[in-house]
């Protein structure tokens, strides 16, 4: 427990307190400083009896998160004493009355906010897309209430270090699926990156590490190459008499990998680890102008791709983002992107709705509430399935955009996939329920149709038109989904009415009580949940009347108990409430005995693989790598369900199966000098093999035994060597 004179003679407070007075922009005049410093002292107060927060004074934790707030979003002195004391409040260690007295009541209300979102448990039910959508709510308050909470987690993610093992996988995968998201949506991309990059830091560190060491040993030829790239830029500049700031800017370390993975491709063939950023010093007049000036110079020196040029100067994109974008080749066809952009649309960019914050202007304002909206668009249904809003909300924050025209000529932005369907609900929802077609750009086209850039579209509808099942197979954008789903439950609903007033009919003249009995004897029988989904299979003939008759006339049996579909808190500690049991090559939790367990399908653990044990609704324990492609998910969505396990040391070899990708030049005979170093040179046995070969490439999926980590290592360097093998490497999926 921290004391008064601990926290008080701690020179570290006084350090970073006078830093937080200097961050910024914003000057503090005599009524903010008082502010600032009343907050600090009651914060010192407070943290007499507030326990240590990730193994320091928690008041370290709330100057952390105020500095990112000054110092890397540019808010002003409101957010900061809002950040600097809802930590507190959280806790019950000050109240509202003692944040009234010496702030005002705009700081009240957003340290009020901000702990209403984290108050939003994450982690103790299945119901993760509620959780979110609460969370989310409360923008509506406040922009600044969710913009100091993505401060908040940002700082826990720098520090995770100080926490254990369970809590780092908890926290990362609740950051990389909500907050990461968040930030993207709200413009904030240098703090996305961050949050991106930590978590691949603390899931997946051996091939986070390795990408950072690959960087810093290519970093002096990267540095080389941006230097004499961007010295004819600089010169045409300055004889066209520009204020400008040219550098490069690697790539994030996520990015990075997310594209290895996704493409299959080593490091060395990542061709834009890098881009070029240029920002000018220019006047909100003259900016277009000057940023399109500066792409004709560059495209005077370097051969632009045409294919990759985006302006999102003309049309922002939905977040506030603006920039003009390039992909020029030099001698040699290396390829390098190149942002152009002014200092205003830099900080944009930079601190997105953080700095939109600032500028007080109508535009701007406006700018800012629109993002918010569609932030919210996300959170209409009024009853989402589990998951739903997570799936949407990222589905409709990480698309591309493409822009198109109604008949009058207005401009609207959707995800790049979006149908004609997804139009007409953007439009009205009675013109997306009713809508039978359209005509794009004068050609008659179904609603299945996806929408390109600069179509031209006009809705076609019908009366008699009713939206369907497989309209949700199409569409694209969360509110048209949502719309879709709203409208079949309307249309469902309705025919459970008159399936209720059916089967109420028959039961009297059976002489039958229409009753809750009888009415869970048919739910049981037909397995159904609810007694709507009854009345609906009645209504539309998918249930025989002359069954159910003779099903609640005949003599009622037992029932047997019935499996749970759905895993509590309470069931998960039962199930792993055993002792250890004995010479297994697994400890899960330390008290595994009856629960039976396996290996996930999905990622193949091997001894040496960090991993973890999720408990399944019917099938026991499944063990994941911590780097399995579905881990962020299961963790982020069922936290509770996640037990502890590691290897056991049992001193005998076990070989467990591994699954490798080897790529590479068709030639005679490379085949076989991969089959012989693995079978004969190295001993290790083959479980399956699947090759494909096109254009004189082959691509193989190869599923081995082996007994380690460190064994796959050594097999996958062997392979490497092998004249002909492009790329080798073990599958994450």
């Amino acid at each position: 427990m921290a004391t008064e004179k601990n926290i008080r003679n701690d020179k570290r407070i006084l350090v970073k307190y006078r830093e937080l007075l200097t961050l910024g922009e914003h000057k503090l005049d005599e009524k903010d400083f008082r502010m600032l410093k009343d907050a600090t002292s009651l914060a010192l107060d407070a943290c007499e009896t507030m326990p240590e927060k990730m193994d320091d004074f928690a008041i370290f934790h709330s100057l952390g998160v105020a500095r990112i707030v000054a110092g890397e979003m540019g808010l002003g002195v409101t957010s900061i004493v809002s950040a600097l004391l809802f930590d507190f409040y959280l806790e019950g260690r000050i109240s509202n009355e003692d944040v009234a007295k010496i702030t005002d009541n705009t700081v009240v209300q957003i340290v009020e906010g901000v702990v209403k979102i984290s108050l939003v448990d994450t982690n103790k039910s299945d119901n993760q897309g509620e959780n979110l959508r609460n969370l989310l709510l409360t923008l509506s308050s406040d922009i600044r209430v969710i913009l100091i909470k993505l401060a908040d987690r940002l700082h826990v993610m720098r520090n995770l270090n100080t926490l254990d093992r369970t809590e780092q996988l908890r926290i990362s995968a609740e950051t990389f699926y909500i907050y990461a998201p968040i930030a993207h949506r709200m413009g904030l991309y240098n703090m996305k990156s961050e949050m991106e990059d930590l978590h691949l830091k603390y899931t997946n560190s051996k091939a986070y590490r390795e990408i950072v060491d690959r960087l810093q040993e290519t970093k002096a030829s990267r540095e080389k190459f941006i230097t004499e790239f961007i010295l004819p830029l600089k010169n045409k500049f300055e004889a066209e008499n520009l204020d400008f700031e040219i550098k490069g800017r690697t790539k994030s370390v996520y990015s990075i990998w997310n594209k290895m993975r996704s493409q299959n491709v080593d490091f060395e063939e990542v061709y834009d680890l890098f881009a070029i950023r240029i920002v000018l010093d220019s006047d909100l007049e003259k900016e277009k102008s000057d940023c399109w000036k500066v792409y004709s110079l560059v495209t005077d020196l370097y051969q632009p791709n045409p294919n990759r040029l985006r302006d999102w100067i003309s049309v922002p994109k939905s977040n506030g983002y603006e920039s003009l974008h390039t992909t020029v080749v030099v001698p040699g066809g290396k390829w390098v992107e190149v942002q152009i952009r002014s200092h205003r649309m830099n900080e944009l960019a930079e601190m997105g709705l953080a700095a939109h914050w600032k500028y007080k202007g109508g535009t701007e304002r406006k700018e800012m509430e629109d993002a918010l909206n569609r932030v919210r668009e996300v959170l209409e249904s009024p009853a989402p399935e589990a998951g739903d809003i997570i799936d949407d909300f990222k589905q409709s924050i990480y698309n591309k955009e493409i822009f198109v025209f109604t008949p009058k000529g207005d401009l609207r932005k959707f995800a790049a996939g979006a149908t004609v369907l997804d139009f007409a609900f953007d439009v009205h929802t009675q013109v997306g329920v009713s809508c039978m077609g359209a005509k794009v750009n004068g050609r008659t086209v179904p609603i299945r149709h996806e929408l390109a850039n600069g179509d031209k579209v006009e809705i076609m509808t019908a009366k008699s038109q009713k939206p369907k099942q497989d309209w949700l197979q199409f569409v694209q954008t969360s509110k048209a989904r949502t719309k879709i789903k709203q409208a079949l439950q309307e249309s469902r609903l309705k025919e459970a009415d008159n399936g209720r007033e059916m089967l109420k009919r028959r039961f009297r003249n059976w002489k039958l009580e229409f009753e809750d009995v009888n009415i869970n004897k048919l739910l049981r029988h037909y397995k159904l949940k609810t007694a709507t989904d009854l009345y609906f299979m009645v209504a539309t003939e998918k249930i025989d009347l002359m069954q159910v008759k003779e099903l609640l006339q005949e003599k009622e049996k037992p029932v047997p108990a019935q499996k749970t579909t759905e895993i509590g808190e309470e069931a998960v500690e039962k199930m792993v409430s055993g002792s250890q049991r004995q010479g297994d090559y697994l400890i899960i939790d330390k008290s595994l005995d009856r629960v039976e367990y396996k290996l996930g399908k999905c990622c193949n653990p091997i001894y040496g693989d960090e991993i973890f044990g999720f408990v399944t609704v019917s099938a026991g324990i499944t063990i994941h790598r911590v780097s399995c492609p579905n881990a962020g998910q299961l963790i982020s969505r069922h936290g509770y369900r996640i037990v502890k396990a590691q290897w056991a040391d049992t001193g005998e070899e076990v070989y467990l199966p591994a699954s490798i990708r080897v790529t590479g030049v068709d030639d005679i005979g490379i085949l076989s000098k991969i089959s012989d170093t693995i079978s004969k040179d190295l001993k290790v046995n083959m479980r399956s093999v699947s090759i494909d070969t096109s254009n004189g490439v082959f691509e193989g999926t190869l599923t081995l035994f082996v007994k380690d980590t460190g064994h796959l290592d050594v097999l996958l360097r062997r392979l490497g060597k092998i004249k002909g093998v492009m790329n080798v490497s073990r599958m994450e999926i």
